[in-house]
């Protein structure tokens, strides 16, 4: 089902694409009526059934809208069709020229979810404009203009207020996921440190406590035997307890991997700034990431020197960014499978706290590898 925020883009492409659906029928019935000159109305109705195609169906594969799409629906389906209608098609009144004009308001539903707040303006400023001169072309009256540039304002305004409340939802539901999964591994960690602390008592401390009494031979080689067993057992759960020490802070964890790395004979340029208080894991994760793309500068990149830098992001959330570059020969992402390393190591791992991870290369041009929290 993918997470919250997956979820309310997918409705909103149901949504809208529902809504150009029924405009387009609206189409088909308003054209279909007519007896002549419908030749021009029916390539009309092509473009836009073409353009609907392209935009939702590249939406529905990619998970969300291309601008590029929405802005030639808006342009050519919104802004051109109608004035293509009104000059070339014969269309005179109003009622013929209703079903072009209707199109723009799903296309402004589009825009209002898909583009940025000041490119949503201009779109909306654009129809609206291609109503007013539109309409008045055609002698409709202002009954029939006020109506049609109410329902294309009114299309923009609910569609932004449903995608903002639909995305809110979706991310407070992420939060909620989030929090569930961190309180359940918490108590599994828990769960296993209290059986390790039962196996301890019915141990190495009943073996101590034996000791002490003075009850046994400390030299028989049976008992030598068990201490000797046991201490293997202690030492197992002091690494494993190790593993489970998360770094607090970026910083430190990406410290800690510059460190390891160089003492591997690579030379590391490192720079940090405004790095924020991140939950333990988050913080783990981006040293473990760091630390294994740095592996691959060191095993690929035949350099010998690699670039860190690592900021807190300026959007707001808290978030944080790290790029790892060098200046090696880089490689073709189309032809080159990404091995495990960079599968399991990097992507995978930031991927599990809700991170991002991704790489731009190509050849000759060295490779940068950004770490992102939260994507």
């Amino acid at each position: 089902m993918g997470s919250g925020l997956q979820r309310a883009q997918s409705f909103m492409i149901l949504t809208t694409l529902l809504y150009r659906a029924s405009h387009l029928t609206v189409g088909v019935i308003a054209v279909a009526q007519r007896r002549q000159d419908v030749s021009l109305q029916y390539a009309g109705l092509a473009v836009a059934l073409g353009l609907s195609v392209l935009g939702y169906g590249s939406a529905l594969r990619r998970g969300w809208f291309d601008r590029r799409h929405v802005w030639a629906d808006v342009l050519v389906t919104g802004c051109l069709l109608p004035f293509v209608l009104c000059t070339w098609g014969g269309v005179r009144e109003p009622a013929l020229l209703g079903w072009a004009m209707l199109l723009g308001g799903s296309a402004s539903a589009a825009a209002a979810i898909a583009l940025e707040r000041f490119h949503v303006l201009a779109a909306v400023a654009l129809l609206v404009v291609t109503h007013l001169i539109g309409y008045r072309v055609v002698g409709a009256s202002p009954a029939v203009l006020g109506g049609h540039v109410n329902s294309l304002l009114s299309s923009a305004v609910m569609a932004w207020v449903m995608w903002w409340y639909l995305r809110r939802q979706g991310r407070l539901l992420d939060d909620a996921n989030a929090r569930a999964l961190a309180a359940e591994a918490h108590r599994a960690r828990y769960a296993e440190r209290l059986e390790h602390h039962r196996a301890l008592h019915d141990t190495v401390l009943a073996t101590l406590t034996t000791l002490a009494a003075g009850g046994i031979d400390a030299n028989a080689p049976r008992v030598r035997e068990r201490c000797a067993r046991e201490a293997a057992y202690l030492r197992r759960l002091i690494q494993q307890t190790t593993d489970e020490v998360h770094h607090r802070e970026i910083g430190e964890a990406l410290e800690e991997a510059v460190g390891s790395v160089e003492s591997l004979q690579l030379q590391v340029t490192a720079q940090y700034h405004d790095l924020p208080k991140v939950p333990p894991e988050v913080a783990a994760a981006f040293g473990d990431a760091a630390r294994e793309a740095l592996n691959n500068v060191r095993r690929h990149a035949g350099t010998g020197h690699a670039w860190l830098t690592a900021t807190g992001d300026t959007d707001g959330r808290g978030g944080a960014v790290v790029t790892v570059v060098d200046r090696g020969p880089g490689f073709d992402p189309e032809r080159s499978v990404p091995g495990l390393g960079l599968r399991g190591s990097v992507r995978a791992r930031m991927a599990e706290v809700g991170g991002l991870a991704t790489v731009d290369t190509a050849p000759g041009e060295g490779v940068r590898v950004e770490l992102r929290w939260p994507r």
